[in-house]
């Protein structure tokens, strides 16, 4: 779902100068031009229409089955293209127009889900049909996110990426308050067709609004194409460095247990006397509020590069903390004081993880970089779908959640002894060396 994503994975903020071999035909606009508006605001609507489309689905996939394996299974094998042709997606946007690939990419995603609003409509919907649409999103979502993430840098001046790259963040985030608030409310006002249709709608509009974009093309010096030889050199890039290596094996680790953990609060929430669908939306827009927070306050907070790693590594352990505890209490009012710590908590370790690792992409490469960086950190996030439906059949829910999240805070603990991590995370691109990290 939706929010197990935003809590789970940074937003990559690339800076560098492009490498010797691109040349980048780019003007330098103000921040808020019209390229970046229109792209933001169709991201606005689409990321909108997401968070409720997550919510509608998750309650009518249990309504209808009454099985969070089913629901597991859903959700995994929905996730589990976008995983798995990422790294070759990426590989294919470094060299593709990605104005033309932004605008199919959510013209797909939006015609698959309006077929499952009018099969739904009509009353012939099966969950078969949710999964093929789930497939389609997925796909389609492993070219359009490193697009994104190679162009916004291309269509605002350099030195505004970090208030760019916070815009995004902070439309995902706060349509998620919104769309959480809201969702549960919707889905039993509306109930599931029109919201799946909505959705639908909104990633059409989203493509309707990326026609005018301008990016700016990237030429190389050569145009000659091996594909296998640009996906090694993606791979070798984010190997060859052990303060990016190791952390983003452990962003692996730390992603799987927690998709376990949150994926398992909807059917807690439906499970429970006085909880249900609203209880659950208020308490996700409660995480992601805080988020919002947390993206809010590293953009208008600048924090000197040697403070960094001790404020991301106090941060992640409280972050983990709570979202350990929140089971512990089944009232909405603790729950959602919990929540909205762990979500800005949270925000804040990824903003300075991806600042960080911005500065080191350079223009050429991003596309490959952030899928593998995007595959290798969210890999086992289709196991972990998959595992959190078959442990909720046989094991209670609430020190299961409890315990998923604790394991992710023994997986971070160990990053304080790694002095490849505290560089990168302190990492100075005005004074410091890619080579102090390597």
């Amino acid at each position: 779902m939706a929010t197990s994503e935003q809590a789970a994975v940074a937003v990559i903020e690339p800076v560098a100068a492009a490498a010797p071999e691109a040349v980048v035909i780019s003007a330098k606009p103000r921040l808020w031009n019209l390229s970046f508006y229109l792209l933001w605001q169709g991201q606005l609507v689409s990321a909108l229409g997401d968070a409720v489309y997550a919510i509608a689905l998750g309650f009518w996939v249990l309504n209808k089955t009454g099985s969070t394996a089913v629901m597991g299974t859903l959700m995994a094998v929905s996730s589990l293209p976008r995983v798995a042709i990422a790294p070759f997606a990426g590989v294919l946007v470094d060299r593709a127009d990605r104005k033309w690939m932004l605008v199919a990419m959510d013209a797909l995603r939006g015609l698959a889900v309006v077929l499952v609003g009018v099969a739904a409509f009509s009353g012939l919907i099966q969950v078969w049909m949710v999964l093929a649409a789930g497939i389609t999103i997925g796909i389609a979502s492993a070219f359009f996110n490193p697009a994104v993430g190679s162009a916004i840098p291309d269509i605002v001046p350099k030195g505004s990426i970090v208030q760019a790259n916070s815009a995004f963040a902070l439309l995902q985030t706060g349509s998620g308050v919104l769309g959480n608030a809201a969702g549960g409310f919707l889905f039993q006002l509306l109930g599931a067709p029109l919201m799946f249709l909505a959705n639908g709608i909104s990633y059409l509009v989203a493509a309707v609004a990326s026609l005018p974009i301008r990016v700016p093309k990237v030429r190389h010096e050569t145009q000659e194409f091996r594909f296998f030889r640009d996906l090694k050199t993606g791979l070798a890039f984010v190997w060859q460095y052990r303060g990016i290596r190791y952390m983003v094996l452990t962003a692996a680790a730390l992603n799987f247990f927690a998709v376990i953990g949150i994926t398992l609060f909807l059917p807690l929430f439906q499970r429970t006397p006085g909880l249900g669908s609203r209880g659950y939306g208020i308490v996700m827009a409660a995480l992601t509020g805080g988020m919002f927070a947390g993206f809010l306050f590293t953009s208008a907070k600048k924090i000197a590069y040697r403070r960094r790693f001790r404020i991301f590594y106090a941060c992640g352990l409280f972050s983990m903390a709570c979202a350990a505890v929140i089971p512990a209490w089944l009232n909405v009012a603790v729950m959602v004081a919990l929540a909205a710590a762990f979500g800005a908590t949270n925000a804040v370790v990824n903003s300075f993880l991806s600042a960080t690792l911005a500065t080191a992409v350079p223009q050429n490469l991003r596309g490959k970089v952030f899928s593998f960086i995007g595959t290798i950190a969210g890999g086992l996030t289709p196991i972990a779908f998959a595992a959190a439906g078959g442990l909720a059949e046989v094991l209670p829910l609430r020190p299961l959640i409890a315990v998923t999240f604790a394991v992710t805070l023994f997986c971070f603990a160990p990053l304080a002894l790694s002095r490849p991590t505290r560089r990168l995370i302190n990492y100075d691109p005005e004074s410091d060396t890619l080579e102090q990290i390597r």
